[in-house]
């Protein structure tokens, strides 16, 4: 370093010395504009947006619980009864019988892990309590994309944090090919997070954060368990102590108009079958990528959520007939498939 160098930075230095020491005063008067100034800012009118997040925020952030797995790890819950019932992650109380959940009003109290499904990672946990705040459910099969969505929970033990965003896709395949998909959403979900609730503008719990996906120059890529889907798995074991849900083994998108128009589709909608597992029932019932499903029986397949539903309503074992379109010639085709069963217990 040249001495000519180091006299610029040792000049830089007291010249920047000098404004913090002897610009003193300037500084105050700032800080004192500013102070003046700030009362007719606060006094702004908030936004029609931000009055009903502040809203569904204090209606949905009681029903919010702790979840603490001693020497395993913490999360979030949704208390969605009265009597105690909560909602969270199978991977928030791992294989635990027992957890801690703390209440909003600062309650600590032991809850019973009555069930789990780790391929759909929800959760059953029971709390001795019949005055807990709670949340109401939405319907998650209802959902559009761009529509708002809120994000609550407990990051890094931040305690009922709200985050906020959109849903920025539904149908996206889950960690099996059980034919479940997932919400997506770019509302913030970090660690700790898992198990909270995701609601929509009307305060409605629509869905169970699950996962963020994490990689470089990755953000805003949030999913959560449908709150439709989560509510079958939590009322078959309050009924029966385990949960069975049918299989078909597909993975698929909605068809809607753009996307018929831009591959030339046959029909305006439907779901269309983007992959079939080896060996599934969708597999052994001759469904094949690309098919688009229409029907079951006799309910008429709009988009996902319709096909979701129906098969919700089925039993493993019992045989439900597609009708299919398959491109690109519009041929059509009646399968037999007979459902497959998963289970957890």
């Amino acid at each position: 370093m040249t001495p000519n160098l180091r006299i610029a930075i040792a000049g830089a230095i007291v010249f920047a010395a000098g404004i913090a020491v002897g610009g003193s005063h300037l500084l105050d008067r700032q800080v004192v504009r500013s102070a003046v100034a700030q009362p007719s800012a606060s006094q702004a009118p908030l936004t029609t947006e931000e009055q009903n997040v502040i809203r569904v925020a204090r209606q949905v952030t009681p029903a919010v619980v702790s979840i603490v797995v001693p020497q395993y790890g913490s999360g979030s819950g949704a208390v969605i009864r009265r009597d105690g019932m909560i909602l969270t992650n199978a991977h928030v109380v791992g294989t635990a019988r027992t957890v801690q959940v703390g209440l909003a009003d600062g309650r600590k109290v032991a809850g019973t892990v009555l069930g789990r499904d780790i391929g759909l990672d929800v959760a059953v946990v029971r709390i001795p309590v019949n005055d807990a705040p709670v949340a109401p459910l939405g319907n998650s099969d209802q959902l559009q994309v761009g529509q708002l969505a809120i994000a609550v929970g407990n990051p890094l033990g931040l305690e009922r944090t709200v985050t906020t965003g959109v849903i920025s896709a539904v149908n996206r395949p889950g960690r099996t090919l059980g034919g479940e998909t997932f919400i997506q959403t770019d509302a913030a979900i970090s660690p700790g997070n898992s198990g909270g609730p995701l609601v929509d503008s009307r305060g409605n719990v629509i869905g169970i954060n699950s996962a963020e996906l994490l990689g470089q120059g990755v953000s805003g890529l949030g999913f959560a368990i449908p709150i439709n889907l989560a509510m079958e798995m939590a009322n078959q074991v309050l009924a029966t102590g385990r949960y069975v849900r049918p299989f078909l083994g597909i993975l698929f998108n909605d068809v809607d108009a753009d996307l018929a128009s831009q591959f030339r589709l046959p029909v305006k909608e439907g779901v269309i079958v983007t992959e079939v597992r080896r060996g599934s029932p969708a597999a052994n019932g001759g469904l094949r990528p690309q098919d688009i499903i229409t029907r079951v029986n006799d309910a008429p397949i709009a988009m996902g959520g319709d096909l979701r539903r129906v098969l919700r309503g089925k039993k493993p074992g019992e045989t439900v007939q597609l009708s299919v379109v398959r491109p690109p010639n519009g041929s059509r085709a009646t399968l037999n498939v007979r459902l497959g069963q998963t289970t957890d217990p």
